[in-house]
């Protein structure tokens, strides 16, 4: 603690003034493009299981941190799918997973590159080491991301089947929030640098970048709501416009968290003065 204020000072220091905008453009579009396509995977996957009702409905719940605009834009096209009919929803899967595979990957490199960035990393990753970096990452969550979805469907059948509550709404929530924190740790220890980050340094950057991408949403829908013009600027594209918004102070929290974790290795490890 004592060398907190130090820490945050000069991660932050690590993102000013510097190219980051670049990478979290990067990776805000990257991401956006495979959200919907990954939307009707999930759709199309949850209707070989139960019915794709239940998948939005699960879906909608995940989406309650995202801004309004954002969140209506989500919810819409989940209900959209969840009554379009079941053939073509599993037709439209194929295209689906080879776009949401496309933008998944390069939205990891974008990632990894700006982590690198980020970390002022002296001897970064390797052509291949890299794109095997990103095919790992997008392989975990491609088989990571479907079992968690699927175990909490488990609860909710169970909890339906045999009226019992096995797990209420806010341990859910924080076993998501303790998932995404560990996925992070895991990226900075691993993806920042050739060689592996400290774990306390990685955990630290993980959690506070889990708390800023919780405050990024907030903050997204209070800037939202203030300002009216939004809809007059931007029409019908105004949702999107929102959906960017969320996800670029998303992304931002996420190399902030990467920046931290960097000065506080440092810091652990004696490089900086007062360690």
């Amino acid at each position: 603690m004592r060398g907190l204020p130090g820490v945050l000072w000069r991660s932050l220091g690590r993102l000013w003034g510097r190219d980051m905008m670049l990478f979290v453009g990067g990776v805000s579009f990257f991401v956006m493009l495979a959200t919907f396509p990954g939307l009707m995977l999930l759709v199309g996957v949850y209707g070989l299981v139960s019915s794709p009702e239940a998948a939005a409905g699960q879906a909608e719940t995940l989406t309650s941190l995202a801004p309004a605009g954002a969140r209506e834009l989500i919810t819409a096209e989940l209900r959209r799918l969840a009554h379009a009919p079941a053939g073509a929803v599993s037709a439209q899967s194929g295209f689906a997973l080879l776009v949401a595979l496309y933008a998944a990957h390069r939205g990891f490199k974008a990632l990894i590159a700006g982590l690198s960035f980020v970390h002022d990393e002296e001897a970064p990753h390797g052509l291949v080491r890299f794109n095997l970096l990103a095919l790992g990452l997008l392989a975990s969550a491609f088989l990571l991301l479907p079992a968690l979805s699927l175990a909490f469907l488990a609860l909710q059948v169970v909890t339906a089947t045999l009226g019992v509550q096995v797990l209420s709404a806010a341990v859910q929530w924080v076993v998501a929030a303790g998932g995404v924190i560990l996925a992070l740790a895991l990226i900075y220890r691993y993806a920042m640098s050739s060689r592996p980050l400290l774990w306390r340094a990685a955990f630290a950057g993980a959690a506070s970048a889990a708390a800023l991408t919780l405050a990024a949403s907030l903050a997204a829908a209070v800037y939202v709501n203030a300002s009216k013009g939004l809809g007059a600027a931007y029409g019908s594209v105004t949702a999107v416009v929102i959906l960017l918004i969320w996800l670029s102070w998303s992304v931002q929290a996420i190399f902030f968290g990467g920046a931290l974790a960097t000065e506080a290795e440092r810091y652990l490890e004696g490089e900086v003065p007062g360690a």
